[in-house]
């Protein structure tokens, strides 16, 4: 079984995320796939655009295949757990450069982004040019649950969004639907998802001109101009929100989200990720969208790279795989075991360089813009 299927109808390049038993979660010979797909396409006179979705109506994409991350990890470390495992750094380094290509794509890229989109997920959709959601979408970025951080760009796309809500997303993994991502700019359009085939047909039905954006931009606007989108949680929550504008240390970040009354249940779901989640992650996601707020998207992936295989040689991301998935005990016995027992140096071995610049595999993302 293809683990991506492509085919191209009337200059539209329609690309599908085919593992629909795992919800369409990315391993690396997808990303791989993807990459060549994207590429060929970049330049080919045949596609005007491309449209990407997910097999089944479950999701677009769960995430990335963190359990093969996990079994190179374990085989890693009986060999010499100070050595980023092969396969991890291969999965990041290819899967950032794949989410740059889409940031940058000369060409309009329809995002279909329906039912779950997490992690990874978010990767394949946050870049693109027409990003559709629907009533059953569900996006998240809940790293610090498994001793990760909200990675696939997010330093440059949580930064972006007002007030607070970057960091509260990106330390609570807080759930977001159709109405919170309009919002909070995760997404261009709304529309019901029986609305896919009209899209569909209209795309393949269409007489492209030199103008293809706009054409794609009118199309989209007028099935999404009959659908009103639900009121966002999230937008109902800025004043809980502005109460983290000022914060400046994580201490002053868990100190606001304990004392904050009242608690419903988007804050209290808020609070308990914070509090079962990573130490280790709590502290260098905090930092990572500190130090990140003006790097440029080339750096948000070349820093991004860095920390993520910082985390395959640090203790607390196959930890976190292994209560959730492996094990499946939901009990992570976390390294250092709370907030306070993480030091300032246990967070900056996580942000140590482990290549050089002239040596980074990312090193030459946006020499040619």
């Amino acid at each position: 079984m293809s683990l991506i299927l492509t085919e191209i109808k009337n200059r539209v390049g329609f690309i599908t995320l085919n593992s629909e038993a795992t919800l369409n979660s990315l391993n690396l010979s997808m990303i791989e796939a993807l990459t060549t797909v994207i590429e060929t396409w970049k330049t080919s006179e045949e596609v005007a655009c491309i449209f990407i979705q997910g097999a089944g109506e479950k999701a677009l994409c769960a995430g990335g295949d963190v359990r093969q991350l996990y079994d190179n990890i374990i085989a890693q470390r009986a060999i010499d757990p100070t050595q980023v495992p092969a396969g991890c750094f291969d999965f990041f380094a290819k899967e950032y450069a794949l989410n740059y290509a889409i940031h940058t794509y000369p060409k309009p890229i329809i995002v279909w982004g329906h039912g779950i989109v997490m992690g990874g997920g978010i990767g394949v959709m946050v870049g693109a040019s027409h990003r559709i959601v629907t009533e059953r979408s569900k996006l998240a970025m809940p790293e610090i649950t498994i001793g990760l951080f909200p990675d696939v760009g997010a330093t440059w796309f949580l930064n972006r969004m007002p007030s607070a809500y970057g960091v509260y997303l990106g330390l609570t993994g807080a759930r977001l639907d159709a109405a919170d991502c309009r919002f909070l700019g995760l997404a261009d359009y709304y529309m019901e998802s029986t609305e896919k085939q009209s899209v569909i047909d209209a795309l393949v039905g269409m007489k492209w001109s030199d103008a293809i954006e706009k054409q794609v931009d009118e199309l989209l606007a007028t099935i999404a101009k009959k659908y009103v989108v639900a009121a966002s949680q999230a937008a109902e929550h800025q004043a809980f929100i502005s109460q983290f504008e000022g914060v400046t240390t994580l201490g002053e970040f868990r100190t606001v989200l304990n004392n904050y009354t009242p608690k419903d249940s988007w804050i209290e779901a808020g609070l308990q990720s914070f509090e079962k989640g990573s130490p280790s992650s709590a502290h260098i996601i905090f930092r990572q969208l500190k130090e990140g707020k003006d790097y440029t998207l080339a750096q948000v992936f070349q820093t991004e790279l860095n920390l993520a295989c910082q985390c395959c040689i640090h203790p607390d991301f196959a930890e976190g795989v292994r209560a959730l998935l492996v094990d499946k005990d939901q009990s992570p016995k976390w390294q250092p075991a709370t907030l306070e027992d993480v030091t300032d140096g246990w967070v900056d071995s996580y942000f140590t360089p482990l290549w050089t610049k002239e040596n980074h595999v990312l090193k030459n993302l946006g020499k040619t813009e």
